[in-house]
């Protein structure tokens, strides 16, 4: 009896010891189970319960939908003329001060667009000051990784020419000035560094605080620069000059274009043997998918990251294992502190603040008019919940593709790897699409409203409110829905909107950068 007490108890030290082996080991052998900053991918555990269709009832019937032939070609037409014309144009004469204050540089953290929109303002900041402004710096993105330069993205030559007779820009700093750089700032406090602007700081703060500093060294580093420059109470050629940088200045370098233009002729001119298949796979469902929408296509800008789905708080139908992995996530990330925590899902719902999930977008387009048959560009970085959580919206949009389905893995070396780069192509490719539609609102949703209304594109701006709203409805049929969301988006199509107090001139360019026509 004692013996085999003995090897019963030395058989569950053995599986104990095995057991907490096991456990150590595991964030070794597979990282990205326990990784924090995994966001744009869930857990292994968030996927243990894929998520299954919300709206099933919806879906059912939007799946065998048929399109009347005048509501798609309402839906494919472009904007009317709504009284407004680009305006951004130079007067023709040079603006240059006669002699440059000294040098400015900047820092510039976050993803592309906020990148993007910073650099419009360093212009601005380097002309207020009359001083030359030095290529900005683009930090490392700790999320995406991505180490991509101005010169990466960006046509260097085309930037500089285009504003030479507004601001003067070098590429690098002259020898003397060398010494100014990330790794001198990062080592210490510098007295030709500042990092105390406010968050959308006035000319005249500008004026006041940094002045004296290129007036005493010559040269001044603004860091952090992110929102750093009001957009109320300047003058008008500023104004002027940063929707000239924003919609004129930044054009992406070659390659870029290159593989966007590819992406597009492909999306217009899908090759034979695809487009028979699609026609023939959908033959018997379609219908009217022939007559209208040819050679057209919509972008969807499908942002559904784990970040976003943690920090809304809402309950996307993943199950106990998915509420657990983001509820982690957050206290990880955010130490708990989430506002929306302190709200129900069905709370949240109703003030429309929940991200629309793939198979809510898809219902949405589905009822606005898209039939199975339309081109849709998928413009994202990974979707949390993976392959499961999308499947939904590719039984909508059969004919859905993105970056890797439609470009050749050789045309995606030169980006592989670089969200910059990766997000740089998913906006050309949005700038030249027919409709554009964003899933949720962000700083790439926010630059392509503005651009797209700049140029009187087409674009939707999902409801979130009634959305929120009709999604909660479990009893709601399938010709109510599609009733309430064509006339909840009526006005939310692309049609100008003036820009309110403090709202970004990049997301509502008129009055500042447009005219009445």
């Amino acid at each position: 009896m004692k013996l085999l007490y003995n090897n019963h108890h030395q058989n569950r030290t053995q599986r104990m010891a095995f057991a907490g082996l096991f456990v150590i080991l595991l964030p070794i052998f597979v990282p990205n189970l326990f990784e924090p900053l995994g966001r744009a991918s869930p857990t292994m555990f968030s996927e243990w319960n894929a998520p299954q269709p919300r709206h099933s009832s919806l879906l059912k019937i939007a799946l065998h939908r048929q399109i009347p032939t005048e509501q798609q070609s309402e839906l494919w037409s472009p904007l009317v003329n709504q009284g407004w014309r680009p305006c951004a144009e130079s007067t023709g004469t040079s603006s240059l001060p006669k002699k440059s204050r000294g040098y400015v540089q900047v820092f510039l953290d976050g993803g592309l667009n906020q990148q993007r929109m910073g650099i419009c303002d360093a212009v601005a900041v380097a002309k207020i000051l009359n001083a030359t402004l030095v290529l900005p710096h683009l930090e490392v993105n700790p999320v995406w990784r991505d180490s991509s330069s101005f010169a990466d993205i960006f046509d260097v030559d085309h930037f500089i020419s285009s504003l030479r007779d507004e601001i003067s820009i070098v590429k690098e700093l002259p020898s003397e000035y060398s010494w100014s750089s990330r790794e001198y700032y990062a080592t210490g406090i510098r007295d030709t560094r500042i990092k105390t602007a406010p968050v959308h700081a006035s000319a005249n703060w500008y004026l006041e605080n940094v002045l004296p500093i290129l007036q005493s060294y010559g040269i001044a580093a603004i860091a952090p620069f992110s929102h750093r420059l009001a957009f109320d109470n300047l003058p008008t050629n500023i104004q002027h000059l940063r929707c000239k940088v924003n919609f004129q200045a930044l054009v992406f370098v070659p390659h870029i274009r290159k593989l966007g233009e590819t992406i597009v002729h492909l999306l217009r001119h899908p090759p034979g043997k695809l487009q028979a298949s699609g026609t023939e796979f959908h033959k018997g469902r379609i219908g009217d998918s022939e007559v209208t929408g040819a050679g057209k296509f919509t972008v969807l800008h499908l942002r559904f990251d784990k970040d976003m789905a943690a920090h809304s708080a809402c309950d996307f139908g993943g199950g106990k294992a998915e509420k657990l992995a983001l509820a982690k996530y957050r206290q990880v990330i955010w130490q708990g502190r989430v506002l929306n925590s302190q709200f129900t899902d069905e709370e949240l719902r109703n003030q429309g603040r929940c991200p629309l999930t793939p198979e809510e977008i898809g219902l949405l387009l589905a009822a606005l008019g898209f039939n199975n048959g339309t081109r849709l560009y998928l413009a994202s970085h990974k979707v949390y919940g993976g392959e499961a959580r999308i499947s939904t919206l590719q039984k909508l949009f059969p004919l859905m593709e993105d970056k890797k389905s439609i470009a050749s893995a050789e045309e995606l070396t030169k980006i592989e790897g670089k969200a910059s780069l990766s997000a740089a192509v998913d906006y050309y490719v949005s700038m030249q699409s027919d409709i554009f539609i964003s899933a949720s609102p962000g700083n790439m949703h926010n630059a392509l409203v503005g651009h797209r209304a700049y140029l009187k594109l087409k674009t939707i701006r999902p409801n979130m409110t009634l959305l929120g709203k009709l999604f909660l409805n479990k009893s709601m049929g399938w010709t109510e829905f599609q009733h309430a969301v064509r006339n909840g988006h009526k006005n939310r199509l692309g049609h100008i909107r003036l820009r309110k107090t403090k709202q970004s001139i990049y997301t509502y360019p008129a009055p500042d950068c447009m005219c009445q026509s």
